[in-house]
């Protein structure tokens, strides 16, 4: 392109898309001084903010809040009556709702900060460098589409259930007693949770053969044994059928169900194009490593390309093809980013798992310490959970490292540095901790690595 057909285009970016690869990937090009726009027909902030991630992990910390008042007689709080204390659904709602709008709020304004002009509607993508809003085109030197995913819809055989999409989970005034999940990763494993911990009784239908995919066996073993432990009855592989009388029916079983929860796999939200894009088996849009599409000048980010279904994964894509757009160039890392479940406790893993290292034909070996054993998480009551790090035998590079406990999606970060620069076990190790801190039990788990845990 000539400068003269660079200075005709409206923009030198347009992003479809204001959730965290969209509103992320549209600042950082603000920053770098590139005109944008970005086009949201819905939500700004996307799913993460408005009734993904944040108002879901909002839902579960009210749970576990709720959880906790039962044992605080033990921490010598008295005078709670139990048989008083009930969850409030709508002030759990209307508390998550503010986190939200000051959220989306702080989004918007970081937008119009940095520039960015912000366009509501639905957008197609031209096959000349545009894209039409609502009929109305407007041009760009590159396009970014981060339109996102959202649960596969249920089989229409259940069109009568009492079913609801996570989507619309808060316009409900109250839950039912007795609730069946159907979904196969992260998302539903902590749905689940969240109804039991409010004391519903609750089914989790892994409806597809890869319950957990991409998570470490060892860290499925554990999740399905806390399932059991905690009165969830787990189905796995199981397809709801249908609902009659009051009963879902899966394969042979049929279960009492008031609710039935949608938190199937997603499918990728796939914005009209002049030129079809291509598409991966899956139904996802197909990139190369840099985010590029069979469309000249368009790159997929976040869930819409199928390869991450994680924000942070989402954030990290949209700024590297702005990067990239502006000539700073790399390879995107895909090894050291947290998978992370808000669980009770928390579970998170990064790096390697076993079966990859094996695939790899790595010599390793695996170490743990357990929480149990650590004085920060005796004070806090949160003893259940322990760091398991994954290392190569030779020089002691840490491989993986996954942490089941009350903190651990946020002491996951510290092990991503240690993938990050290549860190060994003796980098681990030699790390000073605070005392007491719960992140002490990574010392622990790098001198058991080398020689011999100092409190084991």
């Amino acid at each position: 392109m000539n400068s003269q057909e660079q200075n005709n285009m409206d923009y030198d970016l347009i992003i479809i898309g204001a959730g965290p690869a969209g509103y992320v990937a549209a600042i950082r090009a603000g920053q770098l001084g590139l005109k944008t726009a970005i086009v949201e027909k819905q939500y700004i902030g996307g799913m993460c903010l408005n009734w993904g991630c944040i108002p879901s992990k909002s839902m579960l910390e009210s749970a576990k809040v709720f959880e906790k008042t039962k044992i605080l007689s033990e921490f010598g709080i008295d005078g709670v009556d139990l048989d008083n204390i009930s969850f409030n659904w709508d002030t759990v709602k209307k508390r998550t709702k503010k986190i939200t709008k000051r959220l989306t709020a702080g989004v918007s304004f970081l937008l119009k900060k940095n520039g960015i002009e912000v366009i509501n509607g639905t957008a197609k993508v031209g096959s000349d460098k545009s894209v039409y809003v609502d009929g109305k085109k407007i041009t760009a030197e590159n396009i970014i589409v981060a339109t996102g995913s959202k649960p596969k819809k249920l089989d229409d055989k259940l069109e009568n259930a009492p079913s609801v999409e996570m989507e619309n989970l808060f316009d409900l005034d109250d839950f039912p007693e007795k609730i069946v999940v159907a979904g196969n990763h992260v998302s539903a494993v902590e749905i689940a949770q969240f109804f039991k911990l409010i004391d519903k009784k609750v089914t989790l239908v892994a409806n597809s053969s890869y319950f957990l995919d991409g998570i470490d066996p060892f860290l499925i073993d554990y999740i399905t044994k806390n399932i059991a432990s905690n009165g969830i009855e787990l189905i796995q592989e199981g397809y709801p059928s249908k609902y009659s009388e009051g009963k879902l029916t899966v394969g042979d079983k049929k279960i009492e169900c008031d609710l039935l929860v949608n938190c199937s796999s997603r499918k990728a939200i796939i914005p009209e194009s002049e030129t079809p894009f291509e598409l991966t088996e899956r139904g996802f849009i197909k990139t190369d490593n840099d985010f590029k599409t069979n469309v000249p000048n368009v790159y997929v980010i976040g869930d819409a390309a199928g390869k991450s279904f994680v924000a942070h994964m989402a954030s990290a894509q949209g700024i590297h093809v702005v990067n990239a757009i502006k000539g700073v160039k790399g390879s995107f890392d895909y090894s050291t980013y947290p998978i992370n479940m808000y669980t009770s406790p928390e579970i998170s893993q990064i790096g390697m798992t076993e079966d990859m290292i094996k695939e790899e034909g790595y010599e390793y070996k695996v170490n743990e310490f357990p929480l149990s054993a650590n004085g920060k998480a005796m004070i806090e009551g949160n003893t259940e959970g322990f760091i398991r790090m994954l290392s190569e035998k030779k020089y002691g590079q840490v491989l993986g490292v996954q942490i089941v406990g009350k903190h651990a999606t946020d002491m996951i970060a510290e092990a991503g540095a240690y993938l990050k620069v290549e860190g060994t076990i003796y980098d681990v190790a030699n790390t000073i901790h605070a005392h007491p801190t719960i992140s002490e039990i990574y010392f622990e788990v790098g001198f058991d690595a080398f020689d011999q845990a100092i409190h084991k």
